[in-house]
């Protein structure tokens, strides 16, 4: 099976110019009208105008969260890194989104305000990744691993129900394996949980990511993931955080991937839902393999999508995580 990150395949702005139109008998309305009656609707009016923006601005604002760093450890001699992370809501349990290789926080822009309806959110940017530190350090998925609990540490967090896509996928694993005792269950978005197996393909696709032309790579690897229902500005989103993202935290993370010590067939004894794209590049007993690691699986295959199925279908999806959540009787306010 092949890992998914290796496959080369209003503000509400007031009343619009229509609607003062519409609005303009009750001019005539108010100059007709006896005082009392003036002044009571020019106040239904006031009120109309102002208090509707405001509770429209306070969504807003609700929904943006909490951008927070932490820092971690990078071990003796490497100093620490900033972890940027952003937070909704309150409790000591939470939704923690762990994006994919070269992706960002922002990702899940489409998925945040529903689960921030129901529990608490904590959206990360990886080490080398969007808004956190990108030192010349060694990519491991045990360094996304501790960068997670450095997050959880800081927003006071005990206990999680990790969401990985792609890359995330593997983190949301390696945290599991340090940090069992805080793991209430995983979600895999498209995610992988053994190697790609064949090595010269891989050793490959890491020289052509040294290459000076890396980001002709990159277009290529993510023109072949993109679904048939990924919008044009999704599809920027993702061509601008790749290019974004220093050609060597891409090769690093990459390589982070390709170690085979990651790829143990130990178990997950916690909940887990895999929600995977129907494709060609994953071997039949994908979902066989998935079973014989994880005793609690809710295996989905969903036909139609391509790789970053949650910015393709958020709404399926997320009513996917929930109804996950809700079966599990997790995360429960």
């Amino acid at each position: 099976m092949i890992n998914g990150d290796f496959m080369l395949n209003k503000l509400r702005r007031g009343f619009s110019t229509r609607e003062l139109v519409r609005r303009q008998p009750m001019v005539r309305v108010l100059a007709n009208a006896p005082v009392h009656w003036t002044l009571l609707l020019i106040l239904v009016l006031a009120l109309a105008l102002l208090s509707a923006p405001g509770a429209m601005a306070k969504k807003a604002s609700a929904a943006d969260g909490q951008s927070r760093y932490t820092k971690l450890d990078l071990g003796p001699g490497h100093g620490s890194a900033r972890i940027h992370y952003k937070s909704y809501g309150k409790g000591r349990e939470a939704l923690v989104l762990i994006h994919g290789w070269s992706c960002n926080l922002d990702y899940w822009r489409d998925s945040i305000p529903d689960f921030a309806k129901r529990n608490r959110v904590i959206a990360i940017d990886l080490p080398g990744h969007g808004q956190s530190d990108k030192p010349e350090t060694a990519y491991t998925m045990d360094l996304f691993a501790r960068a997670v609990d450095a997050v959880l540490r800081d927003a006071k967090v005990d206990r999680a129900v990790l969401v990985g896509h792609s890359m995330g996928t593997p983190v949301a694993r390696q945290f599991y394996r340090k940090y069992p005792q805080k793991t209430l269950a995983i979600v895999i978005v498209d995610g992988a949980l053994r190697n790609f197996p064949d090595k010269k393909f891989l050793d490959g696709l890491i020289d052509g990511l040294r290459a000076p032309n890396y980001k002709e790579t990159g277009a290529q690897m993510f023109a072949a993931m993109a679904g048939p229902h990924l919008s044009a500005e999704n599809q920027q989103r993702i061509q601008t955080s790749f290019v974004s993202t220093p050609q060597y935290v891409l090769v690093g993370a990459m390589e982070g991937m390709a170690d085979d010590s990651i790829w143990g067939q130990d178990k997950i004894n916690v909940p887990v839902l895999a929600i995977m794209a129907k494709s060609i590049f994953y071997a039949p007993d994908t979902e066989q393999f998935y079973h014989s690691l994880v005793p609690n699986l809710d295996y989905q295959l969903w036909d139609g999508v391509g790789h970053f199925l949650m910015m393709e279908k958020p709404k399926e999806f997320n009513e996917a995580v929930i109804a996950f959540l809700d079966k599990n009787k997790l995360l429960k306010k």
